[in-house]
């Protein structure tokens, strides 16, 4: 018996950082050490023993050694995060106080603040940052020059749109996924839903064209077996036997779904048209066989529910027909395998049709057929009996 395949649905896992994220920090962290350092050669070259030296090195240590324990903060919002922006911002601002050389290591405190803080608190923190660089640089300048004025806040407005920009592709990714994800799960459960209730069609028809039918058939026996059981004691007693073995078939069959085997007459290798040759309608009904055309290899699916179909159509013979010969015949067509059940019963005036059919029998075997790409028609006429066929498509051999 098929089952029903169901693909795992993995826990969501955190989107990686985005390529060109990673690399414009990796740009920034790189630019920050390199103005740092460029900013300390500069003031030494230019300001050679003056007595704040030893603080612009020890505060240009102290905001290396800041800036190189951010990563190890993470990049969400945290307190510590938080805390580590304000004294690397700090130990800027008096890097800067006390050699305006330094504000141009701004540029890199934009990209870190604007990724440590809220939109709206960044763009604050960035713009203070501009004005304090504005100040620094006119403070250099010997006279006054509007680009000094007008530099600086362009830069930063630039860096804060490449991030802004950035930070928006990168939600829009992450929402993709996460929507990716949420549909992934939608379609395994539809799926696992789908595969369940085809499964549970699947069994019902199993347990009807087998395990109900037996039990109809012993049923049918020992009620005979009772009504004979005084008056003609052999014919009850063959009634019993038939009863006994039609139940052993139906345990072994029971056994063979339980552990999802094949048909218990299709074992051990066993043929289509063998398992249709060793089938009854009960000791009143003579069933025969016909093979015809060369027979062919069958699909497993095939084989079951051809023998599926003509377990069912024997069992409505038994029940409803009143017939006393059934004919089963197996043709091998070429592109198709068709099974006839014919039977010489009193049959009816016009054939049922799917919505007027009763019971489990017909529309079972329609099913059957259905998912084989298979046809099912039924033929019959008051007082001549009925013919069953089913004929379904074979691929063609190589």
């Amino acid at each position: 018996m098929p089952r029903t395949e169901e693909h795992p649905v993995h826990p969501v896992q955190p989107a990686p950082p985005r390529d060109d994220t990673r690399t414009l920090a990796t740009v920034a962290h790189t630019a920050f050490f390199l103005l740092l350092g460029a900013s300390v050669v500069r003031f030494l070259l230019r300001h050679p023993g003056e007595p704040r030296t030893p603080w612009i090195i020890a505060l240009s240590i102290t905001l290396a050694l800041l800036y190189v324990l951010g990563p190890a903060l993470g990049a969400a919002p945290t307190a510590r995060r938080l805390l580590w922006l304000g004294l690397v911002v700090t130990t800027w601002v008096v890097l800067v106080v006390l050699a305006p050389s330094f504000a141009w290591c701004a540029v890199p405190l934009f990209f870190t603040a604007l990724r440590t803080l809220p939109p709206r608190a960044a763009i604050v923190l960035v713009a203070l940052l501009t004005g304090f660089v504005v100040i620094a640089q006119l403070q250099l300048a010997k006279s006054f020059d509007p680009n000094l004025l007008l530099a600086p806040p362009a830069v930063a407005a630039l860096a804060t749109a490449v991030f802004v920009h950035m930070e928006r592709q990168a939600q829009a990714q992450r929402t993709l996924i996460d929507d990716l994800i949420r549909t992934r799960r939608e379609l395994a459960a539809t799926e696992r839903r789908e595969g369940t209730l085809a499964e549970r069609q699947r069994l019902s028809m199993e347990i009807h064209d087998t395990l109900a039918q037996n039990l109809s058939s012993q049923q049918m026996l020992l009620q005979a077996a009772d009504r004979t059981w005084d008056t003609d004691p052999a014919t009850a007693r063959a009634h019993v036997r038939t009863a006994t073995g039609i139940a052993a078939r139906g345990l072994a069959e029971a056994r063979r779904l339980v552990h999802d085997l094949a048909p218990a007459e299709l074992a051990d290798g066993a043929g289509l048209a063998d398992a249709l040759r060793s089938l009854d309608a009960g000791p009143d009904i003579e069933v025969r066989f016909h093979l015809e055309g060369t027979a062919a290899p069958l699909p497993d699916r095939v084989q079951s529910a051809l023998l599926r179909i003509a377990q069912g159509a024997l069992a409505n013979v038994r029940e409803h027909s009143g017939a006393r010969t059934a004919a089963l015949t197996l043709s091998f067509l070429g592109d198709q395998v068709v099974l006839d059940i014919a039977d010489d019963g009193h049959g009816f005036a016009e054939p049922r049709t799917d919505t007027a059919e009763r019971g489990h029998g017909l529309p079972a075997m329609r099913a059957r057929v259905r998912q084989l790409g298979g046809t099912l028609t039924l033929e019959s006429t008051p007082g001549e009996g009925t013919v069953l066929s089913a004929a379904i498509p074979l691929e063609p051999a190589p």
